[in-house]
């Protein structure tokens, strides 16, 4: 079944051109997700019938019922994953881990088979987060789902909190609660025209009503700045691939963040933290993000900055990129390349 989709996404939902790359097909997938969805499909395919995708024999070195056994164990691993993985890096990591006992050769031989990540490529990040505030930390937030789109580059995200939650609650302007509430009346009428209106105004006090799950939700927006770290700006080299990597971290998921203070820009700057992983640190191994000294000392951010100079990833591929700050004040200053 894996097979067929491949097939048919290269035949039917291949981009037409190069803005379409994450668009969707009229199978459901994009560029991006076609290997998760051929994995998943094949694990579908397999818990009815026991039958493992044909080709497959031609990429690893094992027997099929050792292959039907890493099937088993896949498709048990992907039903306990709490969420599923969503992205090509995140399925790879799924296999990496169930199958870690066998062969590498069969791993490796999978993971080509689905297009997915080999092991080395992948950067090795920590799991899991504080089990207490961190010192320094003024509050905590726990986010909604996040859409890609709020991700304005490499080390800036918008994220909206909901205002059941305990420290929100009580901070909700009157008129905000009120809008939202005739908001509610509105679009039960389909009076669509005075529903649109009143989110508009409450958007223009900072808050958003978001529909989650079928469930309308109030909630406040803030823009996160991530501690620690400077990505390139769009329009530098590595600009487009730090705002894209961030929004592949995030998008869809609850993050956790902690929250140490406000920038000049009113921008809550802090540490986000995505399915137990360290957002910072994912940027920084990877080389889409220099560890920004200037405000930040901490030792292990500059321990991943130097990996990835030393595995020359990223932006360290360059022998000399541009430091983002010098970039900035080049302009400011009118001394542009």
């Amino acid at each position: 079944m894996g097979n067929a989709l491949r097939f048919l996404y290269e035949h039917c939902c291949e981009p037409t051109t190069a803005g379409d790359s994450d668009s969707l097909g009229p199978h459901g997938v994009s560029a991006a997700t076609v290997c998760v969805s051929a994995l998943s499909l094949d694990l579908f395919h397999f818990e009815i019938t026991s039958q493992v995708p044909e080709g497959l024999d031609k990429h690893v070195v094992s027997s099929k019922k050792a292959q039907a056994n890493w099937y088993r164990k896949l498709l048990e691993a992907w039903k306990e994953a709490k969420p599923p993985p969503e992205t090509p890096e995140e399925v790879a990591r799924l296999v990496i881990q169930t199958l870690k006992r066998h062969q590498k050769a069969d791993v490796e031989g999978l993971l080509a088979f689905y297009g997915l990540q080999l092991p080395h490529t992948l950067a090795q990040v920590s799991a899991g987060g504080p089990t207490s505030l961190p010192q320094g930390v003024k509050f905590e937030m726990q986010t909604l789902p996040v859409d890609p789109k709020a991700v304005a580059d490499g080390d800036t995200i918008t994220v909206y909190v909901s205002t059941t939650d305990t420290r929100e609650s009580s901070s909700v302007p009157g008129e905000v609660h009120m809008a939202a509430v005739q908001r509610s009346k509105a679009r039960a009428e389909r009076n669509y025209g005075k529903a649109d209106a009143l989110q508009k105004k409450i958007v223009e006090a900072g808050y958003r009503v978001i529909n989650v799950q079928n469930e309308e939700i109030l909630a406040r927006k803030y823009r996160i700045r991530l501690r620690g770290i400077d990505a390139p700006e769009s329009s530098m080299p590595y600009g487009k691939e730090a705002k894209e990597e961030l929004a592949n971290l995030v998008q869809g998921k609850c993050l956790r963040v902690f929250v140490y203070g406000e920038d000049r820009y009113r921008r809550c700057v802090g540490d986000i933290y995505c399915n137990g992983m360290f957002v910072q640190e994912v940027m920084l191994k990877k080389g889409l993000a220099w560890h920004y000294t200037a405000y930040d000392k901490r030792r292990e951010l500059e321990t991943w900055e130097k990996e990835a100079r030393a595995k020359r990833v990223g932006l360290w591929a360059s022998s000399n990129p541009e430091m983002p700050w010098e970039w900035r004040k080049d302009r400011r200053e009118g001394r542009q390349h």
